[in-house]
């Protein structure tokens, strides 16, 4: 499949000033360097597929916003090549090209006219867009009177109806009301039914799992990761919360291999389950999860759940160090990594106290699990507050149990909803 944005040794560099005093010495006497360089983008390669749907993640000033400004033109590069084979549309700075003296209907034309667009095409498009964005009479008054919902509005109907083949997204699907943001999300997937090429930003993992079909993630300018969308997400996790740089993936590697050994633990509840060998862990192993598994109410194994059953899921934790109100976590995803339902023990503010250094703690989740029927993953950790206010992770074994869901009955969605259906008949006297 061809490339429809290459990008090749992409550098943006800022300079960083004192003061402004500095700045005008600099300006004035050329040999007075008094400023240091900040590279936003540090020689970034990257190529992207026709109809691929891309996710970038990273921290905030990881270079995501400024590589963004530089595929839509809003920026320029330091130095590198950049090469894009189609029309872009950007959900980047929604309404740049508006004139706030100018009526939403005259900005209509005016942003087709930014992109590109002939007069003609945009009286094609005009009552879609007008119809999108649903702002009534307010379309023929100033911008400059909107609200900045009826202007997001606007200028998302502007961006996201004008059929490109590229589509820019960052952290903008959800502007407006409730309805606004459904319609909005509807022609999302109309775009990547349709085979559009699509950049999306956000810090939302779950939309990056749900959406994208590849993964990258930037740090200090530089692309650390490229390639699987599941994995790219748990590697994001870690760095978040300070456990990782994108290097160590080979580390999560012999993580697994070293977990293996454990299943063969006589003494182990884990052994009598369905494990994945596989599992992703990280942390500072201030305490670490030894343990973990399913029960029913009689403490009997169960190798598959039933949603309309109480069941007991089990962890045990052992502490390398002395902990203070540490925070134990249990969460359920499915096979993409989707997070479905999870608890933990500051959610439902229960505050274990101080653990020391060789002490074990048997945690048990109780409740039913209203879920569809499938396959789900089983997940626990233990993390706590540090004395810097930081979350801080202690030990995570994610995907670490794999488990299958059952019911009686056939369900609809991804929740079990326990249902009372009453119906009447009601017989109308004939006149």
């Amino acid at each position: 499949m061809e490339d429809i944005i290459k990008i090749e040794n992409l550098t943006k560099s800022y300079k960083m000033y004192n003061s402004k005093q500095a700045k005008l010495l600099e300006v004035i006497i050329p040999k007075y360097k008094k400023h240091t360089e900040f590279k936003a983008l540090d020689n970034l390669n990257l190529n992207v597929k026709k109809g691929e749907i891309l996710g970038i993640l990273g921290r905030n000033g990881a270079g995501k916003s400024t590589l963004l400004k530089i595929i839509t033109g809003v920026t320029t590069q330091t130095s590198g090549n950049i090469d894009i084979n189609g029309k872009i549309s950007s959900l980047l700075e929604l309404g740049t090209a508006f004139n706030s003296e100018l009526t939403g209907e005259e900005n209509i034309y005016q942003h087709g006219q930014v992109m590109g667009i002939s007069k003609k095409e945009m009286e094609n498009k005009k009552q879609e867009i007008i119809d999108f964005a649903d702002i009534g009479q307010h379309l023929y008054q100033p911008v400059k009177t909107y609200s900045s919902g009826m202007f997001a509005r606007l200028a998302f109907a502007c961006a996201i109806n004008v059929e490109p083949d590229i589509l820019i997204v960052d952290e903008v699907l959800s502007v407006g009301d409730m309805a606004f943001q459904l319609k909005c999300f509807k022609k999302f997937e109309e775009f990547k039914k349709k085979g559009k090429t699509i950049l999306f930003v956000t810090h939302n993992v779950s939309d990056v799992l749900k959406n994208c079909t590849r993964t990258i993630i930037l740090q200090q300018g530089k692309k650390t990761f490229d390639g699987d969308v599941k994995e790219g997400v748990e590697l994001y996790k870690k760095i978040i919360t300070g456990n990782s740089t994108a290097k160590s993936t080979t580390d999560d590697k012999k993580v697994a291999k070293n977990n293996v050994k454990q299943i063969n633990d006589e003494n182990s509840w884990k052994k009598h389950f369905n494990q994945n060998p596989n599992l992703i862990e990280y942390g500072n192993m201030n305490a670490e999860v030894i343990d973990y598994g399913i029960f029913d109410e009689n403490d009997k194994y169960l190798n598959s759940i039933d949603n309309e059953k109480e069941v007991i899921l089990k962890s045990k934790i052992k502490f390398n160090k002395d902990i203070d109100n540490p925070i134990f976590t249990m969460t359920i995803k499915n096979f993409n990594g989707i997070e479905i339902a999870g608890t933990n023990t500051m959610i439902e503010k229960i505050y274990p106290g101080k653990y020391k250094k060789g002490e074990e703690a048997v945690v048990e989740f109780k409740q039913k699990l209203p879920i569809a029927p499938g396959s789900y993953t089983l997940s626990f950790s233990c993390t706590h507050i540090n004395s810097k206010g930081e979350l801080e992770v202690l030990n995570r074994k994610y995907e670490a149990l794999l488990v299958e869901i059952i019911s009686s009955k056939d369900n609809v969605g991804i929740v079990k909803l326990n249902t009372t259906i009453n119906i009447k008949k009601e017989n109308k006297d004939e006149e």
